[in-house]
């Protein structure tokens, strides 16, 4: 069914198909430039198809979503960890090293893919006949992810994510020691000024907080879980980095010094070298169901190799908390 969106763009100077592309209910950047090529985009009441436009905080976008057609990505057979699926949504453990959207360099193999192979009562989300990713977890992170089948649903569990309803937990670990047994990271995030496929703190950007809890310190490295208040991209892993302390494997926000390592086992380092992803974890996520409107919350224990990881650490350094 058609639908219309009405927007306030928070950020300055945020190009129109990005800011549209991180819209839950628009599935891509690329789906977002469609719409504007098409003419489904208004900015402060008039029609716009400026995709490289330029945003002011404040403005007004309105998308104007039309009648659902059918996905130009192709449905691509592969494993998936499926948690709870009705004939609203699907709730499911993504593993490692799967993209969850099609985008370039990843046009296919991607989550996407193999949803539409598992089941085609999908009845359009943002325009097109495909899952509704409400969420997305990186590449690299695992956890549980919810997906809707329809647009109804994925407006309903948008606006959870929008005003920040859903309960969602992590686990992480961490260069260094934190010495606190908890604390808040609220800094605010925005595309880094140079790096442009990097996020950083930025005065100017979206608030972004991020509650962390101690679990456990093991020689140089901290195991944590962390609670989001918000969802910005790539929050916990810029957060931490913010505070010193990045995400152990992380390839992209990396620690710039190695003053822990000399702390820690032979063995414990070369698991820790030898770590291939960031130690991310999206072990919990709570929602109300867009039907039923009863609490769901699902659970997923950490994936082998975080385990594996774990394990040496404890072997070697005696766990404190």
């Amino acid at each position: 069914m058609p639908c219309t969106l009405s927007l306030i763009c928070e950020d300055a100077g945020v190009r129109l198909d990005r800011f549209l592309g991180g819209v839950p209910e628009i599935p891509s950047r690329s789906a977002a430039q469609r719409l504007l090529r098409e003419g489904h985009v208004y900015l402060n009441g008039e029609r716009c198809q400026e995709v490289d436009l330029k945003l002011k905080p404040g403005d007004q976008v309105r998308v104007d979503v039309p009648e659902a057609q059918p996905a130009e990505v192709l449905p691509e057979p592969g494993d998936l960890e499926i948690l709870h699926e009705d004939s609203t949504l699907i709730v499911l453990n993504k593993p490692a090293g799967l993209v969850v959207h099609p985008a370039p360099g990843h046009a296919s193999g991607t989550l996407v893919n193999r949803l539409l192979a598992h089941c085609q009562d999908w009845s359009g989300v943002g325009g097109v006949i495909r899952p509704g990713i409400v969420h997305r977890l990186d590449k690299d992170t695992t956890g549980v992810l919810v997906v809707a089948k329809h647009d109804r649903a994925h407006q309903f569990l948008a606006e959870q994510f929008r005003k920040h309803t859903v309960k969602r937990q992590y686990r992480a670990l961490v260069w260094g020691i934190l010495t606190s047994g908890e604390g808040t990271v609220d800094a605010p995030l925005g595309r880094h000024p140079i790096r442009r496929k990097e996020i950083a703190v930025r005065a100017e950007g979206r608030a972004a907080v991020t509650h962390w809890r101690v679990l456990e310190r093991l020689g140089g490295v901290t195991s944590v879980a962390c609670r989001l208040e918000t969802g910005r991209t790539h929050q916990i892993r810029v957060h931490f980095h913010h505070l010193g302390n990045p995400l152990v494997g992380d390839p992209q926000y990396r620690r710039s010094r190695t003053t822990h390592r000399a702390r820690l086992h032979q063995e414990a380092q070369g698991a820790l070298a030898g770590f291939p992803r960031q130690a991310l974890h999206a072990e919990l996520l709570g929602f109300i169901h867009p039907d039923s409107k009863e609490p769901l919350e699902f659970r997923t224990d950490l994936p082998q190799d975080f385990r594996e990881l774990l394990d040496v650490l404890r072997r070697h350094h005696r766990p404190t908390s």
